[in-house]
């Protein structure tokens, strides 16, 4: 003998395909708020360069002789340099050999990149260490008491 099914009424009634419907949209949530830091994380958005072709690094007085000082120039660093004959210089601060951040080293009278242990001279040339390039050099011009630095065509 064949059982009849029980009525269904006509109120709502969560059912199986409800529920599966309602715990697979939880998983891939859940699957996409690990997922979507990690992918931003790996492929970090793009930063764009400031169109700005020259900024102020630093006051005249602020440098003394045989001193250097690292500045912001647009998105990446600079170093600003007085050298012992107190000339004004200024190169990227980023290391042509994996993009590490250089220094000054003033017992050295040498830009120094501590990663790999690389120097460049003060005319930003590669002269030891690993470093492939010359560091990319900036023109200095003091205006009044800035030191303004500006990109070279």
């Amino acid at each position: 003998m064949a059982t009849a099914d029980p009525p269904q009424s006509a109120g709502f009634r969560p059912g199986r395909r409800w529920i599966n419907l309602l715990l697979g949209s939880g998983v891939v949530a859940s699957i996409a708020s690990f997922i979507y830091p990690a992918i931003r994380y790996i492929i970090p958005p793009v930063v764009g360069e400031s169109p700005s072709r020259s900024v102020v690094a630093a006051k005249v007085a602020e440098l003394k002789r045989n001193t250097g000082k690292i500045f912001k120039f647009g998105s990446r660093p600079a170093l600003l340099v007085r050298t012992a004959d107190g000339e004004f210089k200024a190169y990227s601060a980023v290391c042509t050999h994996l993009n590490c951040t250089v220094q000054y080293r003033e017992d050295l009278r040498q830009i120094w990149c501590a990663c790999h242990n690389g120097l460049y001279d003060l005319e930003g040339r590669n002269v030891s260490g690993p470093p492939p390039r010359p560091l990319e050099t900036f023109k200095v011009n003091v205006q009044g008491e800035d030191v303004v630095v500006t990109r070279s065509a």
